[in-house]
């Protein structure tokens, strides 16, 4: 293949990808290219990877779907940082009882050992 007319090609294929970060889908391979997974990848990786036959543009429901995964992986990670995050006070016993029974606890700077 003549690299100036893959380089055309590269630079047309990424003047037509309408986004910065386009989803593609990757296509079987013979070098191991397992198909259908789907990534973010940005306009200039995508060109080629077109170009080259080991992905193509992700469908509309592909993108749905992808973008739901996503969101769904985001919320999981959310929350497990809010349950790292839990803080857990220590009181000793006469702390514990007042505050069970509705009175004030003292203030830290004079709080018993």
């Amino acid at each position: 293949m003549d690299l100036r007319q893959y380089f055309k090609k590269i630079r047309e294929a990424e003047s037509a990808l309408p986004e910065a970060f386009p989803l593609l889908v990757s296509l079987e391979t013979s070098d191991g290219g397992k198909p259908g997974r789907i990534s973010e990848v940005s306009r200039e990786v995508a060109a080629k990877m077109i170009v080259e036959g080991r992905a193509a543009l992700a469908s509309e429901s592909q993108r749905q779907a992808y973008l739901e995964q996503q969101a769904s992986h985001k919320k999981a990670a959310e929350r497990a940082e809010l349950s790292r995050r839990v803080q857990v006070a220590i009181l000793s016993e006469p702390d514990a009882h007042s505050a069970w029974a509705g009175e004030k606890a003292p203030p830290p700077s004079t709080t018993r050992k």
